[in-house]
């Protein structure tokens, strides 16, 4: 059971009122937690931070790991000027002040830091803005997100910065975290505050690597506890009230979008339909589009299905329909049938390899002649150049095959398609390889 001692402290009572987070968020390198493949002894942004020699970075975590603390940590030891800069409240007009006050501090040989917090908002010609004063040296930028910053930070700025990719908190990490608020003046240590160590790692598994959150749900349960006298214990009952409901990290237009889609996709290629059903679940909880998962969804039919099983895609086009039809929460069951019939299929992708190769011979050679026999013959100046000449009409013939040459010359006998022998693509298969046997034959006997 973890208690927090009865301690005297002199720190400003006007602290109190903020929340646990902002009270408790660390000024020094001791007193951070986590990131130790970033901050442990010898490790190079240790020794940047150390060294107070800072170049133009950028952290990108998910929320709650510590980017702005560790920002504001950078703040404390540097010798430079230190700006704080939020894209949220900041246009244009602020940028160009800012970036006039560093000019003139670079003129008198000082360095200016600019952190901006959640630089992702910024939109690119913002961003484009800061760009002429890094390359010139006359601030140093530091910029958080949480978003992948390949996507939201452009190009020119993104290659003049080292990108730190901070981690989710580990449950050990946040539970040191929550034991130190248990302990600390600023936090709950001042009170008496009765919790079980289980309790702790339930709050920390919550969190999902966010001190944020853990901060706040250990705030949430104090403040809802049961007194006695000096003494708060939180029950059991009390913590599943206020963690009853996570909320799911995602962000529709960045990274985690494409993660998730990703492991959909790659957990139905491998037959491996209780992970598809897991991640379908997490994108349709977490607010996805279900129409955009059914489009996916219509394409992996056959990307990754094809002749092995066509009424995959009828599967598909079909839960799209339901999707458009029934709307959220309804048409996950809909979603989910399909995505089960999807992953049991049998896969193919023989559909998807025949186009790309196709495609390459396409691409190379766009100018090649469409052959005079299957060119058609509108006007009589057609059928004079030869246009449909030696045409073969299969429906003429019993086998309903004719030994027609339909490619260029050049690319006479390419095989793109070349089925397998998954499902009902082995019947594919067989049929056209007496197709080749009867065209093979029936050519053979023409030349005799």
């Amino acid at each position: 059971m973890a208690e927090s001692n009865l301690q005297q402290s002199f720190f400003d009572d006007r602290d109190l009122n903020n929340p646990l987070a902002s009270r408790l968020r660390p000024r020094t390198l001791d007193g951070y937690v986590g990131q130790q493949h970033l901050l442990g002894e010898g490790k190079v942004l240790r020794q940047l931070i150390d060294q107070d020699r800072v170049s133009s970075m950028i952290f990108w975590g998910p929320p709650g790991v510590g980017k702005t603390t560790l920002a504001r940590i950078i703040a404390g030891k540097t010798k430079a000027e230190f700006i704080d800069f939020s894209a949220v409240t900041s246009g244009i007009k602020e940028i160009k002040e800012v970036m006039a006050r560093a000019e003139k501090s670079r003129a008198l040989g000082d360095k200016t830091i600019l952190f901006i917090d959640e630089i992702h908002r910024f939109n690119k010609a913002q961003q484009d803005a800061f760009l002429p004063f890094v390359e010139k040296g006359s601030i140093i930028l530091i910029g958080a997100t949480t978003e992948n910053p390949s996507f939201e930070v452009n190009a020119a700025l993104l290659s003049r910065c080292k990108v730190f990719v901070l981690n989710p908190l580990t449950v050990e990490d946040l539970v040191e975290l929550l034991k130190h608020a248990l302990q600390e003046p600023k936090g709950f240590g001042l009170q008496t505050i009765r919790i079980d160590d289980d309790m702790l790692g339930m709050i920390a598994g919550f969190a999902n690597g966010d001190a944020r959150v853990a901060l706040s749900t250990l705030e949430m349960v104090v403040l809802n506890g049961e007194r006695d006298g000096a003494v708060t214990t939180v029950t059991r009952e009390i913590l599943e009230q206020c963690i009853n409901k996570r909320s799911l990290l995602y962000d529709k237009n960045g990274e985690e979008h494409y993660n998730l889609i990703s492991a959909l996709h790659k957990s139905m290629r491998n037959s491996d339909v209780n992970a598809a059903v897991y991640w379908l679940a997490r994108m349709l909880e977490a607010g996805e589009d279900p129409l955009y998962v059914a489009r996916r969804l219509i394409r992996f039919a056959s990307e990754d299905i094809g002749m092995a099983d066509s009424q995959a895609l009828q599967i598909a086009v079909a839960a799209y329909q339901a999707s458009h039809f029934n709307g959220m929460p309804e048409c996950n069951v809909n979603l989910a049938h399909a995505v089960i019939y999807l992953s049991l299929a049998p896969k193919s992708n023989a559909a998807d390899v025949a186009y790309h190769a196709a495609k390459e011979d396409a691409a190379s050679m766009l100018a090649e002649p469409v052959p005079l026999q299957i060119r058609n013959a509108p006007t009589r100046l057609m059928e004079d150049l030869g246009y449909g000449a030696g045409y073969q009409y299969a429906h003429d013939y019993a086998e309903k095959v004719t030994t027609l040459q339909c490619l260029p010359d050049s690319l006479e006998g390419r095989q793109y398609y070349r089925p397998t022998t998954q499902g009902r693509e082995a019947r594919v298969k067989e049929w056209m390889e007496r197709i080749e046997a009867w065209r093979d034959e029936a050519r053979q006997k023409e030349k005799e």
